[in-house]
C-alpha cells in the first residue's frame, strides 16, 4: 500500500521525471532524505520500474503516430508479441478485449515509414489482421 505521499511524488515524476529529490521535496514540504527514502522504496518495490524520456519540441511535433489494432491467432501469440517488440517504432503495446487482441502505438518520422511498419506488422507470422488510426493530434497526455 503507499501513502497519499507517494500519490503525490509519483504525480510529480509523471510530469518531470528529472526532477531533483531537492525540488521534489520542497513541493511535498518534506525533507530531501525522506524523499530520497520514499523513493528507493518506491523503486525496491517496483512501484517506480523507470524513468523515461517524454519528447517534445519540433521533434515530437514531426512525429507520426498510430493506433493500430492487431487480430492474432492464439496459438502465435507469444512469437507474435516477441516479433512486435523488437520493432522499435512499436512504442507500446497493450492486451486488449474485444475483436481485436492487441493495440499496438506505432510512432515514426513519416507517414512513408510508417506505411511501411504498418506493412511489416501485417506480414508478420500470426497476424490475422489489423486496422490503424492515425493520430492527427494529441489533446493532452500525462
Amino acid at each position: 500500500m503507499i501513502s497519499k505521499q507517494d500519490h503525490r511524488l509519483i504525480e510529480l515524476l509523471r510530469r518531470n521525471a528529472r526532477a531533483s529529490v531537492t525540488d521534489l521535496a520542497k513541493a511535498l514540504d518534506l525533507s530531501r532524505s525522506t524523499v530520497q527514502n520514499r523513493l528507493n522504496r518506491l523503486e525496491a518495490s517496483g512501484v517506480i520500474r523507470s524513468y523515461s524520456v517524454e519528447l517534445g519540441g519540433e521533434f515530437a511535433r514531426n512525429q507520426v503516430e498510430a493506433h493500430v489494432s492487431i487480430k492474432v491467432q492464439q496459438k502465435l501469440t507469444a512469437k507474435t508479441n516477441l516479433e512486435l517488440e523488437q520493432i522499435n517504432q512499436v512504442v507500446q503495446l497493450f492486451s486488449v478485449s474485444g475483436e481485436y487482441d492487441l493495440i499496438a502505438i506505432v510512432q515514426a518520422p513519416s507517414l512513408e515509414e510508417l506505411s511501411a511498419v504498418l506493412d511489416e506488422i501485417g506480414n508478420l507470422d500470426g497476424v490475422e489482421r489489423t486496422n490503424s488510426s492515425v493520430v492527427l493530434e494529441t489533446k493532452f497526455r500525462r
